[in-house]
């Protein structure tokens, strides 16, 4: 009698359909609405961080809201994320009985060709890519923390730990700067980045590539939140909301309580309620870069929890996943947009109130994009750039 035995599994494909989660995809897709906010802003401004200097009406609410909920604090849910996937695409080549030394090839491969997508993005589209950033910790995470047991990942809790200090201390200095504030106001302004001013496509793409390294470098640091999703991911917190419901409630109101109340004072000088020199406005801007991460697990927590009410997968709910889960080609498709609809040498469409302009046209692109992701899962379609990864990766 002879006995067939089976290959070794090298590697399994992606995750299909029925193995996702619902709550990961959502927040991708909602998510993606505040990159736009923030991205959208900074090419209608040509700087950043994209905000009207002199506000008046309606511009003083945009300019408070990007403030509190937008700048600084949408990324961090990215970076969340991808640490999250990371473990997710980890575990499910591992459960298929690929060895380790394949799964760490993919994961290598993967983020190698993240990076790739990233330089021609930001060559062509957008000095602020992060999809170079992401192959770079990627590569990082897979080499020295994906392997690793939880004892060791505690040590992320504790830096966040540290890190929650570090922004008390930052807000005590920026109050101290605002009661000492004596000089002459000080508006909220923006600083210019050449390449979305450029009067020209190729002296735009030319300022690109001087502005896109220095801007990979000064994000690489988002590692810590990264590490963060990883550990979230361990405990399979986003796939069982309801055994988590304590946790996320506490991630939620902690996480988005130091976020808002992090960013409120300068939002106040952005929509011109508040004056201060120019000392405290520096000193309250590093207080909403440094609070802003914690809105990345606040987010996250808060849409874990928002899971645990969806009783039916009512149409946007359905649409919005359906986004997330082509956030690679959604992402992609908002500088297309950015680059067409604002640029300087395009439509330049930045008429009237700029920030009403930018406003309108990030929930205008986003409404389309998932108004398109959704058609496409309709027909079974990945979107074009997850294609395009998948069959590099696979």
């Amino acid at each position: 009698m002879t006995t067939t035995v089976a290959p070794a599994v090298d590697h399994r494909g992606p995750v299909t359909g029925k193995e996702r989660a619902l709550a990961p995809d959502l927040i991708r897709g909602a998510m993606l609405l505040l990159i736009g906010l923030a991205n959208s802003a900074n090419f209608a401004f040509a700087g950043q961080p994209g905000v009207e200097s002199a506000p008046h009406g309606f511009e003083r609410i945009l300019n408070f809201l990007k403030l509190t909920f937008v700048d600084a604090r949408a990324y961090p849910v990215f970076a969340v994320m991808f640490g999250y996937g990371l473990v997710q695409l980890f575990r499910r080549q591992r459960s298929s009985g690929a060895t380790p030394g394949a799964v760490r090839r993919i994961l290598l491969k993967r983020n190698a060709w993240l990076i790739g997508f990233g330089l021609v993005h930001a060559t062509l589209l957008y000095f602020g890519d992060f999809l170079g950033a992401y192959g770079i910790v990627g590569i990082i995470c897979t080499l020295f923390l994906l392997n690793r047991g939880d004892k060791f990942h505690r040590i992320v809790l504790a830096i966040w730990a540290l890190m929650a200090v570090e922004v008390l201390f930052i807000g005590a200095r920026a109050a101290l700067a605002v009661v000492n504030s004596s000089g002459p106001a000080h508006a909220l302004t923006n600083s210019p980045n050449p390449s979305l001013g450029a009067s020209s496509y190729l002296g735009s793409l030319v300022d690109r590539l001087h502005e896109y390294p220095l801007h990979t470098a000064s994000v690489i640091p988002f590692i810590m939140i990264v590490w963060l999703g990883i550990w979230a991911a361990r405990k399979q917190i986003l796939e069982n909301p309801a055994a988590h419901k304590t946790l996320l409630t506490r991630v939620a109101v902690g996480g988005l309580g130091i976020t808002v109340v992090g960013g409120l004072p300068l939002a106040l000088v952005g929509a011109g309620w508040m004056h201060v020199d120019k000392s405290a406005v520096d000193a309250l801007s590093l207080l909403s870069h440094v609070s802003g991460m914690f809105g990345g697990p606040g987010y996250v927590a808060l849409f874990g929890l928002l899971v645990l009410r969806i009783r039916t997968l009512s149409l946007p709910v359905r649409a919005i996943s359906a986004l997330g889960q082509r956030s690679l080609s959604g992402y992609l498709f908002q500088s297309v947009s950015w680059m067409i609809l604002l640029a300087p040498f395009t439509l330049d469409l930045r008429f009237g109130s700029t920030a009403y302009t930018a406003a309108l046209v990030a929930i205008g692109v986003w409404v389309a994009s998932v108004a398109g992701a959704y058609a496409m899962s309709r027909r079974s379609y990945r979107g074009p750039a997850e294609t395009l990864l998948r069959k590099l990766v696979y």
